[in-house]
């Protein structure tokens, strides 16, 4: 493995987590549209579509999340063989880690994201979809989902169940929502969090 400088990760935390930030907002009027445009092709019920995308993006913040945990694993197993010195073993491997995001598998995430939305009983779409043809966006979502693991603290999505009830604080309400209903009937775009604290809000439709 190769070295990396001390406190690279420290140094670049505020960059990198105003760049990801940014990343995923961009993912959501560009990949995500497109993402759209092309499952429209297959399905009509414009519901169907939103809910395929949102589901997407949760299931690829999970594989990248499980992908960064067990690369993270790998990379201390390998550095703590030969450390020394007083800097901490953590902070040499997130060092590591935010050098060398090229590593990350992204095609195996990928993959498990398909495979779990082919199994999701929420899903039901014709026969002859394949998930594949909205990788690029998966593949997104994957890599900024990963880098945003390595900030200190973390950004994640957050997590929402059809029938919440909605919350300003957390979502906007999409077209087609009744405006004074109080639940979620489903969810368009996670929000995303950092802790309990909402970075950015999500979008999800309300009806009655």
């Amino acid at each position: 493995l190769r070295s990396c400088s001390p406190g690279r990760a420290g140094r670049t935390n505020a960059s990198r987590r105003a760049y990801l930030v940014a990343r995923f907002g961009d993912i959501y009027a560009e990949e995500r549209l497109d993402a759209e445009t092309l499952l429209r092709t297959y399905i009509s019920d414009m519901e169907t579509v939103q809910r395929i995308i949102y589901i997407a993006a949760v299931e690829s913040f999970c594989a990248a999340k499980m992908a960064y945990r067990q690369f993270k694993i790998h990379v201390r197993q390998t550095l703590s063989i030969g450390h020394s010195g007083p800097e901490l073993l953590e902070d040499k491997v997130l060092d590591f880690v935010v050098q060398h995001e090229d590593l990350y598998d992204v095609q195996t995430s990928i993959n498990e994201v398909i495979r779990s939305m082919n199994i999701n009983p929420k899903i039901s779409v014709p026969a002859e979809i394949d998930f594949i043809v909205i990788s690029t966006l998966i593949r997104e979502l994957c890599r900024v989902a990963f880098s945003m693991q390595t900030l200190v603290p973390p950004l994640d999505i957050s997590f929402g169940i059809d029938g919440e009830l909605f919350s300003e604080n957390k979502y906007h309400r999409d077209a087609g929502s009744d405006f004074a209903a109080a639940f979620v009937a489903y969810h368009v775009w996670p929000a995303l969090m950092e802790k309990d604290i909402v970075i950015m809000k999500g979008w999800a439709v309300t009806k009655r």
